[in-house]
């Protein structure tokens, strides 16, 4: 199993990181006990996971101080984790936790100030062990998932993943759509009877509907279109995105063209999975 422990300063982006990660495909276990490492990777290990990110913050106080003890029992099971520490200056911290309404850990009834050099302190053993530190003072949300992304994920981590559904505008839209596109502008094989009762998974009703002149118009300005818009989705940390085909049903024209797109799509480059919504509902 690889592990990651995620830890750092309260109000750092531990919280980023982790949904960062996860998004990779780790598990991620959020404020473990530490004690609690050993028992959790013995567990997940019998049920083939392996990569485990767990978060590990200051409220572990005094089992911080076992890490190294503690990963070294999990040899038999697991490689060396690597530690992701996350910190930021004393006032950028203030004013996040000031924005959230929070307090840090530490704070008890004293000042916020007080609770965050505290922790700063006691977190200062587990920061010198760190594999990777990153200051995210003066980073945006996006430029810490960048961060993590290039230190943690490979070229098929970070690609784009692209989910082509085809869909009937008589059973709604899709809720979680990213990108919406309408092809009721091409010639419907529902009005033509010996097609009527296949779908556009068949061969003859793939071939009525994508030999039409403007569906191929149709097909080359959308890989064009999603090009640029997917290069903006990755750049902006996005990696999960559904575009939507619709047609009356779902059961001719969306089901083809979708099928079309998904191929395209991923003749380009683009790893996309093709699903039909409504296909089997009419």
């Amino acid at each position: 199993m690889q592990i990651i422990i995620i830890t750092g300063m309260s109000g750092a982006g531990r919280r980023t990181a982790a949904h960062t990660i996860e998004d990779l495909g780790w598990y991620v276990v959020d404020n473990l006990p530490a004690a609690l490492l050993i028992d959790v990777v013995a567990y997940l290990s019998q049920r083939q996971v392996d990569r485990l990110a767990v978060v590990l913050d200051v409220r572990s106080r005094s089992d911080l101080e076992r890490l190294p003890a503690l990963f070294d029992q999990l040899a038999p099971l697991a490689e060396p984790p690597r530690i992701l520490y996350l910190e930021a200056s004393d006032p950028v911290i203030v004013r996040r936790q000031e924005s959230s309404r929070r307090p840090v850990p530490l704070q008890g009834s004293g000042r916020l100030l007080e609770g965050i050099q505290a922790e700063r302190w006691m977190m200062s053993t587990l920061r010198a062990a760190a594999d990777i530190v990153i200051d995210t003072t003066d980073l945006t949300v996006r430029q810490l998932q960048a961060q993590v992304l290039a230190a943690f994920g490979d070229q098929a981590d970070v690609a784009l993943q692209t989910t082509v559904l085809s869909f009937g505008f008589k059973n709604g839209l899709p809720l979680d759509a990213d990108l919406v596109l309408d092809v009721r502008f091409l010639p419907n094989p529902h009005w033509v009877p010996q097609l009527r009762p296949q779908t556009g998974l068949s061969q003859a009703v793939s071939h009525y509907v994508l030999d039409h002149p403007a569906a191929q118009d149709f097909l080359d300005r959308m890989a064009a279109l999603f090009d640029t818009v997917a290069q903006g989705y990755v750049s902006q940390g996005k990696r999960l995105v559904e575009l939507a085909i619709g047609c009356t049903g779902g059961k001719h024209r969306s089901v083809a063209m979708a099928e079309a797109v998904g191929s395209r799509l991923n003749q380009a480059g683009w790893s996309a999975a093709v699903v039909h919504r409504d296909l089997g509902r009419e």
